[in-house]
Parts: structure tokens; sequence; C-alpha cells
């Protein structure tokens, strides 16, 4: 060292520093990495994403071998200063060496070029990747000896390696993720990401249509009555019931009714034979795990039953379906499924929509872990049939009663 002049000591200082920044950057960069990116572009065939992949999968060794570059580099950089400290103002100026020196190698090797890196981890780790995959074949024997001693230190304390490689994220931790996805995602891709982790917590009778509102097809009635309700029908199928809704006998298609009425007629031995298996669902169901029943059995309808058999209503796969991709409305900006716009911008709520379907189409956020209905929520909140003209709040929004019958209310108003 003495035979080297003294600007070249800081030059060759000045590589070091640089070098200790590229250590301490590349390290964040490699750790920041988003990995679901990282694991789509090594996928893709990116040369540098599936070396810092392979990389990534023992962080213990990429850890050990860029400490191991870093402290070496820092140590080396200590000694040249106090050389060249020594040639200019003698042990009198170590001192003032060492200080000046952990401010450059803070403020140039580690706050700059790790903030840098965590900002843009991709441009400092793939082209690091490079570099350390090579490095660390070379210096393994060193590298594994410092990890052995490493891991057994840490083992001694519970901890293994292998602990951290498969960290599955919980569905409230992929919802995190999803809705701070910001740009990454669309808006309406990320609504609907969420929807499908919101099945989880639903069930199939938040969402079913109630039995007092099933359209169905009574084997009592007449044949002239049994046309007109299949002409009027809502739906494709319909329950085919003997007397009473708790009677279900099947379900009937539309299209199948019609050929038989070609054919044999709609008698009540002929509805018996074109009527379908019924597809009886329990109403505790998560709405995730029926959307998988309703693949599997290669069914499109539901009959919804409690713990004893009695029929509670009627669950499609379209309302499903609808709980993730939003109402199939024709004309949303007037109708959205229960909610009709007034000539004056109010909206009129029909009280038998579901809180969960209120909550979506109106982006409110009313508690779905009570009544299913508004009219329940309604009654629930006053205690009492409210007269019509009554006004009150619900979580913070205002409406109006506008018509009630004997046991319900069936609409409100809401004023924007």
């Amino acid at each position: 060292m003495n035979t080297i002049s003294l600007p070249g000591l800081f030059l060759f200082l000045l590589f070091l520093i640089l070098l200790s920044g590229f250590f301490s950057g590349s390290e964040t960069a490699l750790m920041t990495l988003n990995r679901y990116r990282l694991k789509h572009q090594a996928e893709q065939g990116h040369k540098g994403a599936m070396l810092a992949r392979a990389l990534l999968e023992r962080p213990d060794r990429l850890i050990g071998l860029i400490l191991l570059g870093n402290n070496f580099v820092n140590i080396l950089a200590s000694a040249l200063a106090t050389l060249i400290a020594l040639r200019i103002g003698g042990e009198g100026a170590i001192a003032a060496a060492t200080g000046i020196l952990t401010l450059v190698i803070l403020i140039f090797a580690e706050v700059s070029p790790k903030t840098l890196a965590a900002l843009h981890p991709e441009r400092l780790a793939y082209p690091a990747a490079f570099l350390y995959t090579p490095l660390l074949k070379l210096l393994h024997p060193l590298v594994w000896s410092v990890n052995r001693v490493t891991n057994g230190l840490l083992g001694a304390l519970g901890v293994r390696p292998e602990d951290g490689r498969d960290n599955a994220l919980s569905r409230e931790e992929l919802r995190t993720v999803v809705s701070e996805a910001g740009a990454m995602i669309p808006e309406r891709s990320r609504i609907m990401l969420l929807a499908i982790l919101d099945l989880e917590n639903a069930t199939v009778e938040d969402i079913m249509i109630p039995r007092n509102e099933v359209d169905g097809i009574d084997l009592r009635d007449t044949e002239e009555e049994i046309i007109n309700r299949l002409k009027n029908a809502a739906y494709t199928r319909l329950p085919l019931f003997d007397g009473d809704i708790d009677s279900v006998m099947g379900i009937i298609h539309v299209r199948d009714a019609l050929h038989a009425l070609l054919d044999k007629g709609l008698g009540k031995t002929h509805l018996r034979e074109i009527g379908r298996r019924p597809y009886f669902v329990p109403e505790g169901t998560q709405l995730y795990q029926q959307l998988l029943n309703f693949q599997r059995e290669k069914e499109p309808i539901g009959l919804v039953v409690d713990e004893y058999g009695d029929f509670l209503g009627l669950i499609t796969l379209t309302d499903l379906l609808e709980e993730i991709v939003g109402e199939f409305a024709s004309d949303p900006a007037h109708a959205i499924g229960e909610i009709y716009q007034g000539e004056d911008g109010s909206l009129l709520i029909d009280c038998g929509i579901s809180v969960r379907e209120l909550n979506r189409a109106l982006r409110w956020k009313l508690p779905t872990n009570g009544p299913k209905t508004l009219n329940g929520l309604i009654i629930e909140h006053m205690e009492a049939i409210p007269e019509p003209g009554t006004s009150l709040k619900l979580g913070g929004h205002a409406i109006e009663i506008m018509h009630t019958a004997e046991s319900a209310v069936k609409t409100v108003k809401f004023v924007k």
C-alpha cells in the first residue's frame, strides 16, 4: 500500500464505497421483489427473473453471500481510510477519517442505494442476480460454512430456514393484497376478485329468493291457470308442487312444459313425468361451496331447506353469479334489481331486497350478519311496523317509509 499514490488510494476507496452500495442496494432489491410478478416473469422466460427466483429459494445462502461481500468491502474501506488519514495528518487524523467514512458509507453506501432499490427493485435485482449466481457457486464452501454456523444458532432458538418458504396468504391477507393493488389490477377486475373472496362470508340463505316470492306450478291448478303461469314465468325453471309449496315434487322446465302441452297436454300425470328431480341445498351452505356444488351436480337451481327439511326459498346459479359480476340489469340507470329511480331523482326501494344486494347496488355498508332483507332490518331497528311517512336513518342513510302492510314494510324512499 505504501507504493500506491494518494490519488490512487482515494480512487480505490471510492470503488469500495460504490461496491458497498451495490451490495446493500441489491440485498434490498432482491428482498423487496414482488414475488407474484417475479414468478410470472420467470415462467415467461425472463432470464434475470429466473436467476433471482432461484437465489430467493434459499434466502439464507443469498444473505450470507451478500453480507460476506459487504462486510469485507466495508472493513477494507475502513483500513484504507485509516491509511489515507495517516498519510495526510498522522495518527491525529484517524478519528476524523473514521467519522467522515461512517457518514459517507451511511449516505452513499446504505441509505441512498437501499432507498433506490426499494422504489425500483427489478432494475437492480435482475442484473445483480447475474453476478450473484456464479459468485455463489465460487464461494459456496465459505458461504456453506457460515450458514452452517448461523443455522445451528437459529436451530437452537427453534427457527428453521425452511419455515419461511411456504407462507400462504390467508383470505383476509389476500383481500388486502387485492384491495391495495391499485392500478396493477383494473377496478372492475378488483371488485370481482373481492366479490369472489366474499363468497366464503355468506351463505345461500343470504341471497336466496324467499319462499313467499317463489313462482311455481301447482298440480291442483287447472290447465288454463298453469298455462298462464308458464306464460308469465320470470324463470325458465319452476318448482312443481302439489297443493302446498312445501310439497315440492320436482323442477319443471318451461320448454318441457310447452312440448308437453303440444304432445299430451298439461295433466297432473304428465306434469309429474316431465318434472326433474329437485336439488336440495342446506340453508347454511357457503356461497363459494355452492358454486362448486352447482358445477359438480350440473344443476342451475336449488331448493333451500332448513334442518327440518322445510322449504325456505330458491337459489339459482344466476343469483350466485350476480354476487360476483353484479346485476344483469338491462337499464341500470333506472332500475337496479328492486331499486327504482323516480322522476325527481330519488330512489324507491322494495323492502324485499336483500341487504347484500342493497349494499352492492348503492355502495352502502349495512350490517349483513342480522336480518337478510331491508324489511327485516327496518323492523329490527324500529322494533315495530312503522307507519307510512316515518323517517329513520340506517347506517347513516336517511330513508322514508312509503308503504307498509300489516306485517311488513313494503317500500321506502331514499333521496341521494
